[in-house]
């Protein structure tokens, strides 16, 4: 027994030695050095963004003479000639009003019928249902480019080929089988009691729907709007396909720029500028949203 004592007693700073060095380093990892390590990746990944913004606002002489980091030494250079260029170009400021009639009715048509759609595979019961869903699944597989021939075609004959509404409803169709997916599995979370409670005070399917279910599927909806509105705003290869030269979103405004004018850099880096930062401030705007609704489900 005295010897078994003496054991523990030798064991037992060594093992604190450990918990205490293991303890150190957990302490340290969810201390400052990460963060100062995530702000520094943060800067790291911001780079081009700042890169972009800063050479929009030189001169095409300096940028074609030096690097854009060279500002820091010489701030003179900076200078907003390039914007004023860029409302002056026709083309540009008309494809830039384009993707907002494109990516603003595509983001509210995929998030009103997706949340529609998604509701009613959680909550109603119809003929077929969980049939229908499992297809609505299954069209996530489906990629974009295998559908641009036969939806150009089929475009082309009922007279939406080249318009704006037809890529809006393309974008719509390809947006819906993902957004019904993720507001069915949210909205299936919601407490099946407060559903019936709200039954019982003599509420309808649409009020019910209106008054319980969107206020709380919000942080899940609120992703999804965020997603779909950087994917339309970001397309290049649907409006390619889609459009013509009266209805091009500014993705393939700046392409032709390119390859119209090749060295236009005045024009195409404010322009450039503006197509990013665009969905940048959308994300931030609603970043507390979009991070609500990644996360929701994980704990129950």
């Amino acid at each position: 027994m005295t010897a078994l004592a003496t054991d523990v007693r030798k064991t037992a700073p060594a093992a604190r030695e450990r918990r205490s060095l293991g303890s150190r380093i957990a302490q340290r990892l969810n201390g400052g050095l990460v963060r100062v390590f995530l702000v520094l990746v943060g800067l790291f990944w911001l780079v081009p963004t700042i890169g972009l913004l800063i050479s929009s606002l030189r001169s095409p002489d300096d940028m074609s003479a030096s690097g854009w980091w060279t500002v820091f030494t010489k701030p003179s250079q900076l200078t907003f000639a390039s914007y004023r260029k860029l409302l002056e170009n026709g083309d540009i400021t008309h494809s830039l009003l384009n993707t907002v009639l494109i990516t603003v009715p595509a983001t509210v048509l995929v998030v009103v019928i997706g949340s529609l759609a998604g509701y009613a595979f959680a909550w109603m019961e119809f003929p077929g249902r969980d049939w229908w869903f499992l297809g609505v699944v299954g069209l996530l597989v489906v990629p974009v480019q295998v559908a641009l021939i036969p939806i150009a075609e089929l475009f082309g004959r009922i007279g939406l080929f080249g318009t704006i509404l037809g890529v809006v409803l393309f974008h719509t169709g390809f947006g819906l089988p993902f957004a019904v997916f993720l507001l069915r599995n949210f909205f299936a979370e919601i407490p099946r009691e407060l559903l019936e409670a709200a039954r019982l005070d003599g509420a309808g399917e649409l009020r019910l729907f209106a008054r319980v279910v969107m206020p709380l599927g919000g942080p899940a909806i609120a992703s999804l709007g965020i997603f779909q509105f950087l994917w339309v705003w970001n397309d290049m290869l649907v409006a390619l396909v889609f459009t013509k030269s009266g209805t091009q979103p500014i993705t393939v405004a700046l392409q032709t720029q390119v390859r119209q004018f090749g060295n236009n850099i005045d024009v195409l880096a404010p322009g450039a500028f503006v197509s990013m930062v665009i969905p940048l401030a959308v994300f931030f705007a609603f970043q507390r949203q979009f991070v609500s609704g990644v996360m929701a489900g994980a704990v129950k």
